[in-house]
């Protein structure tokens, strides 16, 4: 296996903007880093819980994969605009208790399009045509799991360090995170 490529292709999807991300420095600026964490070990369960799916179906899901990508496209893209909505009409004074919850970073990653389809393409694409044995294909998980944790936590740590700022602008942070998570189901389906 080519560990460069394996571990860029890791970084690169965890890493990068998208709507797991997004609600993580929301839930920053909006409840703090204690909330933010609930929500992103909701969110490393569901995504180490995801990976582990890709690596025991996996061939089952080759044969449903364009029946569940158009279902996953359709139900991820009308979360994304319903959060894209609620970030953009969310009032800075109030708070909600529902958001930024461990059951609801658990469920979103089954929701998200980008968390799937990476869950679903890297195991058999890097681990499975290498390494088939249990031991092996479930330290591959462990790795990928460690590495989308890396990526939330560092998205908890810029939403600390730029808290004082973000909350001074959020309207125009609001704004933004909510055409970024629009963006994203907007291209779900380019």
């Amino acid at each position: 296996m080519n560990m460069a490529s394996f571990l860029l292709y890791c970084m690169i999807v965890t890493f990068t903007p998208g709507p797991t991300n997004i609600v993580i420095l929301s839930t920053v600026h909006r409840f703090g880093a204690k909330k933010a964490m609930d929500y992103t070990y909701g969110a490393t369960i569901a995504f180490g819980l995801l990976l582990v799916i890709s690596a025991v179906v996996n061939s089952l899901l080759i044969e449903v994969i364009p029946k569940l990508l158009i279902v996953m496209q359709m139900i991820g893209s009308i979360y994304m605009f319903y959060l894209a909505y609620q970030l953009y009409n969310a009032d800075s004074s109030k708070t909600v208790a529902q958001t930024g919850t461990f059951i609801s970073g658990f469920l979103m990653q089954f929701l998200n399009p980008k968390v799937v389809l990476f869950t679903m393409t890297v195991i058999p694409s890097f681990i499975l045509p290498h390494y088939t044995a249990m031991p092996a294909v479930s330290m591959g998980v462990f790795a990928i799991t460690c590495i989308g944790f890396a990526a939330f936590i560092t998205w908890v740590l810029f939403g600390t360090i730029f808290k004082r700022f973000l909350q001074h602008h959020s309207k125009v942070v609001n704004v933004l995170m909510a055409l970024f998570l629009a963006y994203s189901g907007v291209m779900i389906w380019l």
